[in-house]
């Protein structure tokens, strides 16, 4: 434990909330920054927060017929080039590699922004027979977009973590469908294992996924009242089918174009949890993805610390073999208080004291990490008891993630009251909008805030008759926010 850390958290989430971000990534041991710009260093830690997050999708993808695939880092320039759409959304970003040890490449070779450009061939060739789709491919891997913006862990680095869908389907109705559940699983990894609510929406078409027909969207609200884009999940209609000649043969013999999907989550959304639930004492983590779900700590002094650290050991073998996450802090050299701070700074949900009064009870002492509740049990039935304060823990941290969004949904009806809104209040402004991309600059412009989300339902009537800003017919409901 270095000097830094055992000064514990010394930025406000309230009023500095740059720097206590940074602060809790690096004391919490999420993550540290690299050597090269623009890059970070996960740590145990932090990779095993990712590690729970991609066990759960994994395991829903797999569940709805997906199977896992590994492309390469490297995409052709020749077959990036394919795709306009995807060469002018990505160019100012793509790293290029030219040379192979001392030899210039006869092709340059992108690093992966994004592999539709890669893995569509290969749909194209494995796709021949009606019988053959869908055809459903995900890998976990990382990709690097070069931008020129200051290096946020999680929320904004050139290279990130995340996993890439790409799926093939005979009809439009198989692929959106397709579309529509991974939103809802992503919806689902926020809801019921990160404790966070999330909105469901499309982007605007000058926002969507480069050459895309769709990109729908889960944001959540962070409580500085930004917005997180936290998962995409595109239809992109037969346009990339076209580019890469992805056919088959129907039912009657006759050769039809397929219609492909892709959709993402990356490791982002450990920015929005740890943003969201964490505190002025530390990180904050959700039981379903914390490292240590509990951690028990012995209060002991020098004639009754044997007896003691028997007891507590008993307890975490207990749990350990229940299949709950825990460990036992029997260090030393450390009072019971620093243990406290230690694990409240690393975010662990549940701590179990054990001292004097609680082994001659049978019993054990429960502390909530998110507002210090303290409520002794027996110590029977143990397992049970924690599994019922990790669920109480879980119920605390959605609740408080829920009263951030609720409340924080507005309207404006003209320039002027969203200007007023998002920069007194911050969260979303829903408002009336004509569709045209020119009446978001007005608002990009005065305070950075666009549109980040649309409603999922094109029929859906406008909140308002008019646009908000140049007060032409609204074609549908925007909503603005400011965002990460």
């Amino acid at each position: 434990m270095t000097d830094e850390q055992d000064l514990g958290i010394t930025s406000s989430k309230s009023h500095q909330t740059g720097d206590w971000y940074a602060e809790v990534v690096q004391k919490g041991e999420m993550a540290d920054y690299a050597p090269m710009g623009g890059f970070i260093v996960t740590r145990p830690r932090g990779y095993a927060v990712w590690e729970r997050l991609q066990e759960n999708l994994d395991g829903w993808f797999k569940e709805t017929g997906v199977q896992n695939a590994y492309f390469p880092l490297f995409i052709p320039e020749s077959y990036l080039e394919k795709e306009k759409d995807i060469v002018e959304g990505f160019d100012p970003e793509v790293a290029w590699v030219t040379h192979g040890g001392n030899e210039e490449l006869e092709e340059r070779l992108a690093v992966r922004p994004t592999s539709e450009s890669i893995i569509a061939p290969f749909l194209a060739q494995w796709t021949r027979s009606h019988r053959d789709l869908p055809l459903r491919l995900n890998q976990w891997c990382s990709v690097v977009r070069w931008e020129a913006t200051e290096t946020k862990p999680f929320f904004r680095t050139k290279e990130f973590l995340w996993q890439e869908g790409h799926t093939a389907h005979a009809d439009e109705e198989s692929a959106w469908d397709e579309t529509m559940t991974r939103l809802d699983q992503y919806e689902r990894l926020y809801e019921e294992v990160m404790a966070m609510p999330v909105m469901k929406g499309r982007k605007p078409e000058h926002d969507k996924f480069p050459g895309a027909h769709t990109t729908s969207t889960v944001e959540a609200l962070m409580p500085d009242g930004k917005s997180v884009q936290g998962g995409t999940s595109h239809y992109l209609g037969t346009s990339f089918a076209e580019a890469f000649d992805i056919e088959f043969v129907d039912e009657d013999e006759e050769m039809q174009t397929a219609h492909t999907t892709s959709w993402g989550l990356s490791w982002r959304a450990m920015g929005a949890l740890i943003m969201t639930h964490s505190d002025d004492q530390g990180l904050v983590l959700p039981p379903a993805v914390a490292p240590e779900q509990v951690v028990v700590v012995p209060i002991y002094s020098e004639d009754t610390q044997e007896e003691i650290l028997e007891y507590s050991a008993d307890i975490a073998a207990e749990l350990d073999e229940a299949g709950v996450r825990v460990h036992l802090d029997d260090r030393d050299h450390r009072n019971p208080g620093f243990k406290y701070n230690d694990w409240e700074l690393k975010g662990v949900p549940l701590r179990i004291e054990v001292g004097p009064n609680e082994m001659a009870d049978g019993e054990v002492t429960f502390s909530h990490r998110p507002d210090g509740e303290s409520i002794t049990e027996s110590r029977e039935d143990l397992p049970a008891t924690v599994e019922e304060h990790l669920d109480a823990v879980f119920a605390k941290l959605y609740a408080s993630a829920e009263e951030t969004l609720e409340g924080e949904i507005r309207e404006a009806e003209s320039r002027e009251e969203i200007l007023g809104t998002l920069g007194q209040h911050g969260g979303y402004v829903e408002t009336g909008w004509c569709g045209d991309e020119a009446c978001e600059e007005p608002i990009k412009d005065a305070i950075a805030a666009e549109i980040v989300m649309v409603p999922l339902d094109r029929d859906e009537e406008p909140i308002h008759d008019e646009c908000a800003i140049c007060g032409e017919e609204a074609e549908e409901t925007a909503y603005f926010a400011k965002s990460y």
